[in-house]
């Protein structure tokens, strides 16, 4: 059978390729092929604990035995479109995030409170200066993963709609890289949904981060939710 497999961030830099079809041999599992790799280029191995497997997708264990014309994907941890249903806003773009047009979409006139927060890029990282950050991401997962996430948040907090919209590609310095906002009757749930929005997408949506220096580049290290690595040391 074969396979396609797709590596994002560091492990695109360290197999040197952002993707590959590879042949198998029927009963391949997931976490097989990730030995595989391991075998071949040796710094893998270490990263195994912190990186999730996916399959057409969607998250997989372990031991997901493989079928023909499967989509693997390798996903470090996360550094940190498609419309909503219920009016909500979830959305990968390339270009300049508009937040007032954002909030004229979401905002009802029973809403007494609307929470934008704006993720902008910096110009350093601990006093060393940054130039410009670039963001990819494994785009049709993030889109279901992103519109989970504002499903459960929705159903979680009394508001009135809520958007994430996330910019890829490359961004110059004060450039907004997220925008989140919450509308609700209220400010509290709006503050709390908000807040809620960008934590989960920083930790569950396979979205990555490279940051530009005058003399080099590296990808931000990330952390991936507890529960998503719970799920994954399962079966290897």
């Amino acid at each position: 059978m074969r396979v396609k497999v797709l590596f994002f961030g560091v492990l695109k830099d360290l197999v040197g390729k952002a993707e590959e079809s590879v042949d198998l041999p029927a009963g391949t599992t997931l976490g097989s092929l990730f030995a595989r790799y391991s075998q071949r280029y040796e710094t893998l191995d270490a990263k195994r604990p912190s990186i999730l497997f996916a399959r057409n997708q969607e998250f997989a264990k372990p031991d997901t035995v493989l079928s023909d014309n499967d989509e693997v994907a390798f996903l470090p941890p996360v550094s940190g479109g498609s419309g909503g249903s219920d009016g909500h806003v979830f959305e990968i773009v390339r270009e300049t995030i508009d937040s007032r047009a954002l909030v004229a979409k979401l905002q009802r006139p029973e809403d007494g409170a609307v929470v934008v927060f704006e993720g902008v890029v910096r110009n350093n990282t601990k006093g060393r200066a940054t130039t410009h950050l670039e963001y990819e991401c494994y785009e049709g997962m993030a889109k279901e993963q992103m519109a989970r996430i504002g499903r459960e948040i929705a159903g979680q907090f009394a508001i009135g709609r809520l958007g994430i919209v996330h910019r890829l590609g490359r961004l110059e310095i004060g450039e907004a890289s997220v925008v989140v906002v919450a509308t609700a009757p209220h400010r509290k749930p709006a503050f709390e949904a908000a807040l809620e929005g960008i934590n989960r997408l920083k930790r569950e949506v396979p979205i990555w981060k490279k940051e530009f220096f005058a003399d080099g580049a590296v990808w931000v290290d990330g952390e991936w939710d507890d529960r998503l690595l719970a799920g994954s040391s399962k079966h290897g």
